[in-house]
């Protein structure tokens, strides 16, 4: 069942997180989704999720993307998310699968650079352009044999060599909330989180 994994990791009554019971709104290609949450939970990470077939795939982004096409990012897969959760900024809150403190890092569209996106996903390499706020231009999803003991295929986010490619880091140029101008503590005391670790994840 689409976004099973999801709804059972969470208790709704107490995290503030949707629970993709919206209906899925059909959408022409060229408006896909792409949302980049910066997630300082028990460790700092970026999800990056890409719109499909009703839902946010999503992968977590330990580092965070790099625009420098040199740099590859491990970039994990983790469950769906349902097409509302572009939108959560927030607390999580202690206790709850995935406590800590949210921000929507980027967001904007993005738009396949292949014919068929579920064949690539198969295949394990998935080529688009991303139009967002902070990521623009081509980059790519490589799917790998994994790293350390996990048995589970790893994947890797590496931005292809075009006019937005850059040697900067981009997650310490721009670290605040491209919906609320804020920085991980400031949403974590405005909305009764942990200051201090969030704040751990501030530049």
């Amino acid at each position: 069942m689409v976004l099973e994994d999801y709804r059972r990791k969470r208790r709704f009554h107490v995290t503030g997180e949707p629970a993709g019971d919206a209906p899925v709104r059909r959408r022409p290609i060229k408006a896909l989704a792409y949302v980049i949450q910066k997630h300082r939970a028990s460790h700092l990470h970026y999800d990056f999720r890409l719109e499909w077939n009703g839902v946010m795939l999503s992968w977590a982004v330990p580092k965070g993307p790099s625009l420098d096409p040199s740099v590859k990012r491990l970039a994990t897969p983790v469950e769906d998310h349902p097409l509302e959760y572009a939108d959560f900024e927030g607390v999580i809150p202690p206790g709850e699968y995935g406590a800590g403190t949210v921000m929507v890092w980027d967001k904007g569209t993005w738009v396949p650079e292949v014919p068929d996106v579920d064949d690539a996903m198969r295949k394990g390499e998935l080529k688009f352009t991303l139009r967002g706020k902070k990521l623009r231009g081509s980059w790519v999803l490589v799917r790998t044999r994994g790293f350390g003991r996990s048995p589970r295929p790893s994947w890797l986010l590496v931005k292809h060599r075009d006019r937005y490619a850059a040697s900067a880091d981009i997650t310490v140029e721009a670290p605040r909330s491209v919906l609320s101008n804020r920085l991980l503590a400031d949403i974590a005391r405005e909305e009764g989180g942990d200051v201090a670790l969030a704040a751990s994840g501030d530049p």
